[in-house]
């Protein structure tokens, strides 16, 4: 779901060239979620093999991430682990939204109405387990890192960054800022193109770089007082957030109140708006679990595992995926090659 902080934060718009030889530590789910949402056919139906198993996911993935990989950039990728109990809620209204939305597209398949199909469709995207070890695979037969992490994938992909192991969360969402990431790269794409929410249809834009501590200074506030301004606008562990108190309004309340969180959360009567104490939602986002057991390396492409996965599982074209991962390995013997040549006099 993600915070909305938009209207608040300042963002300077980068170049992939910029991005060159730096690690960024990828919000794996979100990626996942946005190619099922917009690889689909005009009527608004998900790609599939010849035996009807879904392939959007890797259809984006076997895309985006070879290009990334050519212009030079270090892609790790993160994984959600257990789900901390107060978002079961967000997941099951989202759960019930999705219902919804599958009614409405069948509805609009029995009526031929394409334009409703195609509405209703990217709203009934659903993350299997099944495309999320299918994801799993891809990546590592890429050569790239797959981080477990124990909790949330943006707390631990921000862990890594805070700890300069990274350089940047690659997320769209701003959640990572809450758990102290220093940098974020936001919009994370070759084609420049990221789909309107709710819809099949596309608006161009560029990459985004944020930077925790300008931000801060730019709002005036500590981290903490971040957390609190989040909550008062709706996290996914709150849903909402305080009805009646957009972002603004909420900044000039945290900033008012400084750092006397009780009196603020009584100010604005978070016990009409939510059934747990705000401590309960902040101290989940400021000690959620994470961990050192991860392993930033980086291998070489494991050819007959790509092909067999994508090829032989599920139908792509061989031609296409050949000569993609001979870019790659070209791409790999020249920078090796260029990194060998500062050594010889």
């Amino acid at each position: 779901m993600g915070v909305a902080f938009k209207d608040l934060l300042i963002k300077e718009e980068v170049e992939i060239a910029d991005l060159k030889g730096k690690i960024l530590i990828v919000d794996a789910s979100m990626w996942l979620y946005q190619f099922l949402s917009s690889i689909r056919a005009p009527d608004g139906s998900l790609f599939s093999d010849s035996k009807g198993r879904i392939t959007s996911h890797l259809m984006g993935l076997s895309t985006r991430v070879p290009n990334l990989m050519l212009r030079g950039l270090k892609l790790a990728f993160c994984f959600d682990g257990e789900v901390p109990e107060l978002k079961y809620r967000e997941r099951e209204r989202r759960k019930e939204q999705k219902i919804k939305a599958e009614l409405k597209f069948k509805q609009a398949v029995k009526e031929k109405d394409v334009k409703e199909m195609k509405k209703y469709a990217a709203r009934t995207t659903r993350l299997t387990s099944e495309m999320i070890e299918e994801a799993k695979k891809l990546i590592k037969a890429l050569g790239l890192p797959v981080i477990q992490a124990p909790s949330e994938a943006e707390a631990q992909a921000a862990y890594i960054v805070k700890k300069r192991k990274a350089y940047a969360v690659a997320s769209n969402d701003y959640d990572s800022l809450l758990f102290g990431a220093t940098y974020i790269v936001r919009n994370l794409s070759i084609l420049g193109k990221r789909k309107k929410v709710s819809q099949l249809s596309y608006k161009t834009v560029k990459p985004e770089l944020l930077k925790l501590a300008d931000n801060l200074n730019k709002l005036g506030i500590d981290q903490d007082q971040l957390i609190v301004l989040a909550m008062m606008i709706g996290t996914d562990y709150n849903v909402g957030g305080i009805p009646g108190i957009g972002p603004k309004n909420a900044l000039k309340l945290v900033k008012e109140y400084k750092n006397d969180f009780d009196a603020l959360f009584k100010k604005v009567k978070w016990e009409e708006s939510f059934d747990y104490p705000w401590t309960e939602v902040f101290y989940l986002i400021k000690k959620i679990p994470v961990t050192d057991d991860y392993d930033l390396t980086w291998k070489p492409i494991n050819k007959k595992k790509v092909i067999g996965l994508l090829v032989k599982e599920h139908d792509f074209s061989e031609e296409r995926i050949k000569n993609t991962i001979e870019k790659l390995e070209k791409e790999n013997k020249k920078r090796k090659q260029k990194g060998l040549s500062g050594w010889i006099k």
